[in-house]
């Protein structure tokens, strides 16, 4: 992207049907990585995220706490969902509800406006319905149980719980008239459906014949009131899609809609047809823009199974963050998940990455660098002399690894884009072994070259707080103001990193950047 185009990006909105896990968590990181970079290269950024909290499921589970749908979302959101931005360091700039009243607003207009225009009618259907996923189900999304609590019952692979049949007079939106745009678009712009594996598993979907949609229910009252009858509301999916362009003021702030739309959306691989077939139709018959892109990621699991809390297996990402710290969290979700790809979390493996890359590797660096420098040089930086074949190897590889680190993000490959900078750390510690500077120090004659060697791995640290700053914030902040970063880090061109301004002294840092943990205190103990 050239510096200044418009960059949206939202996460999906979750169901507030119960609290965050480390799955909801991971979604949220990456969008705030990409949206953080986005600033920091001048792009016109824009976040969103939220909550969708109408539909059956958040009914059930409202009765069942036996509180309101609207009383138990503001709850979830209140105690849960907006705390969790904090827990995790997200810089999003809006964050939607389904049930406020501008969303609640503009749905009307866009419905109103497919209903006029002859893309919905009404009709009759029966089908296996899944709660948990609010959708209908074919048979091929369904498996039979041998054994277990639902022994012979049908179940939703997704969820693993006994599907619904239900028979309803509904309204229904032309989704089959759209088969054939759709698979143009997939082929005219190859790169909007992302991963790969996702896009050939929607294509192949939607070769298979599109059915029209059925976009609401008679059956409970707890969504959106469908305005020309008010006997039903709205599909639960119709209406939470709607959120991407409700919140950026599609029907009431044309400005604004045009200046941030189309977004590039991120969304669980599980929810992808959604966002890749119904969502684009949708946009169609409204005669609006398509996404930009809609990258379905893979799952977190645990023991080999997707993170769920109606399987026990959800992990609430403070667990983590109140031993590691919420860089660490963000750090470690990634740069060992590729993004794109399932990953498997285990606290071994978080603990390991901890200790060997950002306590040893990148903290330990940030530390020596500026303990030798306070000691040699009273914490002036030095003015360099003759750079030799080594030093510039390490400013070549901080701007080879800033230019590889941007073009990883633009095709969202976040953890190539760590991948290529972390080269930069290893090298910089490579060089301080093989320099010596604790050597040098002790020979009057070798003064300049000591002061090219301290002012070389200087400048590498400052790349490096303005290339981790989206990933590690809090780390990033500390090491920039310790090594006399000039401005704020978050305003620092991240596609020219290694041309950072810095001021004459650095200052001790309070603490390690990535304190060692006793083993003991950490949860995989």
């Amino acid at each position: 992207m050239a510096a200044g185009e418009s960059f949206y990006i939202a996460t999906p909105i979750f169901y507030v049907n119960d609290v965050p896990h480390i799955g909801h968590a991971y979604t949220e990181v990456a969008a705030d990585v990409l949206a953080r970079w986005h600033r920091q290269a001048g792009d016109d950024t824009w976040l969103l995220t939220g909550t969708d909290e109408h539909g059956q499921k958040i009914l059930r589970t409202a009765v069942a706490n036996d509180t309101t749908p609207k009383a138990w979302a503001d709850k979830l959101v209140a105690d849960a969902w907006q705390p969790l931005l904090k827990t995790i360091n997200i810089s999003n700039d809006d964050f939607i509800r389904t049930t406020d009243e501008r969303h609640e607003k503009a749905v009307l207009i866009f419905l109103q406006k497919l209903y006029d225009d002859g893309f919905i009618y009404s009709g009759e259907y029966e089908g296996y319905y899944c709660v948990g996923c609010e959708e209908y189900k074919q048979l091929d999304d369904l498996m039979e149980t041998p054994d277990g609590d639902f022994a012979g019952q049908l179940v939703c692979k997704i969820h693993g719980r006994p599907v619904e049949i239900l028979k309803e007079k509904n309204y229904f939106f032309r989704m089959s008239d759209f088969q054939q745009k759709l698979l143009d678009l997939y082929e005219s712009q190859p790169d909007f459906i992302q991963p790969e594996s996702v896009r050939n598993e929607i294509i192949q979907f939607v070769r298979g014949g599109l059915d029209d949609l059925s976009i609401s229910r008679s059956s409970f009252d707890w969504g959106i009131t469908i305005p020309w009858d008010h006997s039903h509301v709205l599909y639960v999916w119709f209406d939470a899609l709607l959120n991407y362009i409700t919140a950026i003021g599609y029907g009431t702030d044309t400005a604004t809609f045009e200046r941030r739309w189309p977004a590039v959306q991120l969304v669980g691989k599980d929810i992808a047809r959604f966002h890749a077939v119904i969502w684009p139709a949708m946009l169609m018959a409204a005669g609006l823009p398509v996404p930009r892109k809609v990258f379905g990621h893979g799952w977190l699991l645990v023991g080999g199974e997707k993170m769920s809390k109606s399987k026990l297996t959800g992990i609430a990402p403070s667990e983590i963050t109140d031993t590691f710290g919420a860089d660490a969290f963000r750090y470690y979700f990634m740069r060992a998940i590729s993004f794109g790809q399932d990953g498997s979390f285990s606290w071994e493996d978080l603990s390991a990455r901890y200790q060997a890359e950002l306590a040893n590797g990148f903290g330990n660096l940030a530390s020596r660098v500026i303990a030798m420098v306070t000691r040699y040089r009273g914490g002036a930086v030095p003015t360099p002399g003759p750079f030799t074949e080594a030093d510039e190897a390490i400013f070549a590889t901080a701007r080879r690894v800033t230019a590889e680190a941007d073009a990883d993000v633009e095709r969202l490959a976040i953890h190539d884009a760590l991948a290529s900078i972390w080269t930069l750390v290893d090298e910089l510690n490579g060089y301080i072994t093989i320099q010596e500077p604790w050597a040098i120090a002790k020979d009057p004659a070798r003064a300049e070259r000591l002061d090219t060697v301290l002012f070389t791995v200087v400048r590498g640290l400052g790349t490096l707080a303005v290339l981790l700053a989206p990933v590690i914030p809090e780390a990033a902040a500390k090491l920039w103001a310790s090594i006399g970063g000039l401005g704020a880090l978050s305003e620092q061109d991240i596609r020219a990193a290694f041309d950072w301004a810095g001021g004459p002294v650095v200052t001790p840092l309070a603490s390690s950047l990535f304190p060692r943990i006793d083993q003991s205190e950490s949860p995989a103990a």
